[in-house]
Parts: C-alpha cells; sequence; structure tokens
C-alpha cells in the first residue's frame, strides 16, 4: 500500500519544501534534554543526514523551514494536557526561548533564506503554526520531512501535512525515534501508507538538480 511515485517526480524545486523538525541543539545536540534520541539521532548518522537534505535543498534552490519546539520561561502558553508535557516541564534541559537549547543544532547548516518556525504547544510542527500559511504562500505541493522525533512529532507532521492537501515524502534515514527499531516499523506499517519514502541519497540527487530537474519531473 506504500506510495509508489518516485522521488524525482515528485520534486519539482519552486513547489517543494524541506521541513526540518525538531532538529534543536536541546533536543538532537550533545547536552539533549532526551539523551537516548539525542544518541540515537548522531549515531546512527540521522542528523547527518537531516544536514545533507538541507545542503542540497540550498544548492537546489529548494526551501528549507526549521520547526522549532519551545517554551517560554514562565510558562505561559505552554500545552499540559498530557504526560508528555509534564514529563518536559521536569528535564534537566528546558527548551526555552532565547537559549541555546533552541537553537538548530549543528552540523545542520541554517542559510539566510531558510525560515524558523517556533511553537510554544502542542505536538505538530503545523497544527496551529504558521508553517501552513507559510508553505501555501510559498507554492509547495511536496513537503518533505525529516528530523525527530519518529514517536510523536514527525507523525503529526505527516498526517498533518496530507490532511492539508501536501505530497509528503519522507527521508527514512534521516528521521529517528527511541527504541532505534521503532523507527522503520512506524515508517513500514504507517507513514508509507501516506507518504512516498526515499532514502537521503534519492532525495540528494533530487534537489541538487536546482532548476534544472524541472524540465524531468512531473508535478506531484
Amino acid at each position: 500500500m506504500a506510495s509508489r511515485e518516485r522521488p524525482g517526480e515528485l520534486l519539482e524545486p519552486a513547489h517543494t519544501v524541506l521541513l526540518t523538525v525538531e532538529c534543536q541543539q536541546g533536543v538532537v545536540g550533545a547536552d539533549s534534554a532526551l539523551p537516548e534520541l539525542a544518541r540515537e539521532a548522531r549515531e546512527s548518522g540521522v542528523l547527518a543526514n537531516v544536514a545533507r537534505l538541507v545542503a542540497a535543498a540550498h544548492a537546489g534552490g529548494v526551501q528549507v523551514i526549521h520547526a522549532v519546539a519551545e517554551r517560554r520561561p514562565d510558562g505561559r502558553g505552554a500545552s499540559r494536557n498530557a504526560r508528555l508535557f509534564r514529563a518536559a516541564e521536569r528535564l534537566p534541559v528546558q527548551q526555552l526561548s532565547g537559549t541555546t537549547a533552541v537553537r538548530v543544532a549543528p552540523p545542520i547548516v541554517v542559510a539566510d533564506e531558510d525560515i524558523v518556525v517556533r511553537r510554544l504547544h502542542g505536538l505538530s510542527p503545523l497544527h496551529g503554526t504558521d508553517v501552513d500559511a507559510l508553505l501555501r504562500n510559498l507554492g509547495c505541493r511536496t513537503l518533505i520531512v525529516a528530523g525527530v522525533s519518529a514517536n510523536v512529532a514527525i507523525p503529526n507532521a505527516v498526517f498533518d501535512a496530507v490532511n492539508l492537501g501536501y505530497t509528503v515524502v519522507v527521508a527514512r534515514d534521516a528521521i529517528a525515534g527511541v527504541p532505534a527499531d521503532y523507527t522503520p516499523a512506524m515508517i513500514r506499517h504507517t507513514l508509507a501508507l501516506v507518504a512516498t519514502v526515499a532514502t537521503t541519497d534519492e532525495l540528494r540527487t533530487s534537489l541538487m538538480g536546482g532548476p534544472r530537474a524541472a524540465s524531468r519531473v512531473r508535478p506531484g
């Protein structure tokens, strides 16, 4: 039941956006609030692959949006209606606005033309944020999703994007979750039912084609 489209048939540069999800220092960095997730993202090569995708998008003239989750120091506006939110309040590293924890983590490079969208509540990078409006204003039809975590934010992003009418491409080796064997199961049994799944190398080949790729790309 997985989508059969080839990545290159969907990634027309003018209508494609790469969305990185919670690739911030307080989540995947050396001083993460979630060390198990950070270790998996780094040791598996996922974070490096996200950086490679971002670099390819920059080279090909494809828009990049970085979705960051944060909270105010006073906690105003933060969600508290799930165990995950309440547990986050007790973590030793807090994703506080203006701190190092909410900066996009190396080796990902944020270019001047990139857009960083910060949310103070909820589980999804799209629902209740500026991302949908930005995508529509950018003329996006295909959204590439990469980052963390395969447990919560990634499936939220994929389902929300599909429900909003976007064609979604998931970079299978550029998303991470815990435990390690959960991510391939999530991809195979859930995400592949609604999104095209591709590798970082496949996506880089298409993205780095830049404007020249338009002549050999079929719009999604």
